[in-house]
Parts: structure tokens; sequence; C-alpha cells
């Protein structure tokens, strides 16, 4: 296999990796879209997460392995910043309030 070294690469602001959208400037829009993921899968378990034939164990369970883990797919390549870390907090506590608005 020939490598042209002498080849135009193409300089982006933003590229995918591993399914997330990265940028140059370390930004972190990645916790943004998975707040919006996380808040949608909550949407769609509402009516499971609040039978109260379920018991609290299995509903946060489900919790945890449906909307907690969509939430944080992919977090480890993220450049999370403070305030970043402050808005899945927030996202996670309307979430447990029960405020579908999330």
């Amino acid at each position: 296999m020939d490598i042209d070294v002498n080849a135009n690469l193409e300089v982006v602001g933003k590229f995918c990796y591993l399914g997330d959208m990265l940028s140059v400037d370390g930004d972190a829009d990645a916790v943004v879209e998975a707040i919006r993921i996380g808040c949608y899968k909550f949407r769609q378990l509402v009516p499971l997460l609040t039978n109260r034939r379920i018991s609290l164990i299995r509903t946060g369970g489900l919790y945890s392995s449906c909307v907690r883990s969509s939430m944080l797919h992919g977090s480890e390549i993220w450049p999370v910043r403070k305030e970043n870390e402050v808005a899945l907090q927030r996202a996670e506590m309307r979430m447990v309030r029960m405020d579908v608005q999330c």
C-alpha cells in the first residue's frame, strides 16, 4: 500500500469519533446531545417508571440501565467541563423528580 505524503488533508472544526461529535476547540457538544437522548428515553419509559406495581428497586434499575446509560454512552471521550457536569446533574434531577419537561 502506497501512502502519498504530499496529500492534502482537510481541516475541519468538528468530527465524528466513535459515534460522538467532537470539536477541535474541546467543546463538549456531546453533553447537550446526551441530555436530549436521556430525556427522550426517559419520556418513553415514564409509564413503567411511574407504575406502582413495579418495585422501586426494579424502577431504579430500569432507570439506571436505560436512561442513565444512554446519557453516558461514549462519555469517556468527552472533554467535560464543570458546567457540562452540572447540566447533566440538573437533567438527571429533573428526571428523578418526574418532571417530564426535561
